[in-house]
């Protein structure tokens, strides 16, 4: 393949900006498209479209989530060929494709067609790090968006999966007293075990309404009408279940309650932490290629 690059990193954020550059230093050449910023190495090739940055590599490397509306490639810098489509139409058999919370119907296209793919948040070491910037930047959010202190307030996780546990944790450090609801008896177990109140999602009712602070990281749709109308009206609800969340927000909005939909944490709040972890990953698959181009550097 003429012009061959060992990565072509296809839309993205931040990250990808950090990805690109810090490939770069591990001696990869790296080919863009759909990614914009002033940080970005002049050294890095831009293509000129989706079909000629996957010509040119055999490694693509799509962003997290690859897509919000499962129609475009999320990108700051968009195109009208960066879509799933296109996508589609350009990937062969002979590709790598990398990318974050991909679909059911994406992963059933690349499976179907024998392209290997890998997606980040199913990788251990990728979702627990990133979990970390997640509960930061979750914190961050949750302290713009309200008008009281964390340090004395009642919080209320939703699910206790790997970003709620380290949420908890960063919560806890803050002197905020955690409580947890769970659906299975296990994790609310566990979350006494680690110093936390516990309760059955079916017992929200009873007990929404004494908290300051929402969080919710189930992806399906727990705050509904209902339980919006029993919440303490100054509460601050802040929600980092993926795309479309698990609030009515319709109803929030119409009962004049603070709560707010925080996706792409990581990319917004540590965009260069995130695309270390990231890097480690990638460099993995690609160890013996970049060696082989240091060494005749």
């Amino acid at each position: 393949m003429q012009n061959h690059y060992d990565i072509a990193i296809i839309g993205g954020d931040l990250r990808q900006v950090y990805m690109a550059n810090l490939l770069l230093e591990k001696g990869a050449k790296v080919i863009v498209y759909g990614l914009c910023s002033e940080i970005l190495s002049d050294s890095i090739c831009k293509a000129s479209s989706l079909l000629d940055a996957v010509q040119k590599s055999d490694t693509i490397l799509g962003p997290i989530p690859l897509s919000r509306d499962q129609i475009h490639i999320n990108s700051t810098e968009p195109h009208e060929d960066l879509t799933i489509e296109h996508l589609f139409e350009t990937l062969t058999s002979k590709h790598v494709f990398i990318a974050g919370d991909m679909s059911q119907r994406i992963t059933k296209y690349l499976n179907e067609n024998k392209i290997e793919l890998h997606d980040f948040m199913k990788m251990n070491e990728v979702s627990i790090l990133n979990s970390i910037s997640t509960a930061e930047g979750t914190i961050l959010e949750a302290v713009k968006n309200s008008t009281i202190n964390l340090h004395g307030s009642k919080c209320l996780i939703l699910g206790f999966g790997k970003c709620a546990k380290i949420l908890a944790s960063k919560l806890k450090g803050l002197d905020a007293s955690i409580t947890i609801a769970a659906r299975k008896n296990e994790d609310r177990y566990l979350a006494k075990a680690y110093g936390y109140s516990a309760l059955a999602i079916t017992d929200l009712k009873s007990e929404i309404h004494e908290y300051d602070f929402i969080f919710n990281t189930v992806p399906a749709l727990l705050l509904d009408y209902n339980l919006l109308t029993l919440v303490n009206k100054s509460v601050t609800i802040i929600d980092i279940a993926s795309a479309p969340g698990g609030v009515n927000y319709g109803a929030a909005n119409e009962l004049n309650i603070n709560a707010k939909l925080c996706l792409g944490l990581p990319g917004k709040y540590a965009p260069r932490t995130s695309a270390k972890i990231l890097v480690d990953v990638i460099t993995h698959f690609n160890r013996e290629e970049f060696s082989s181009n240091q060494s005749h550097d």
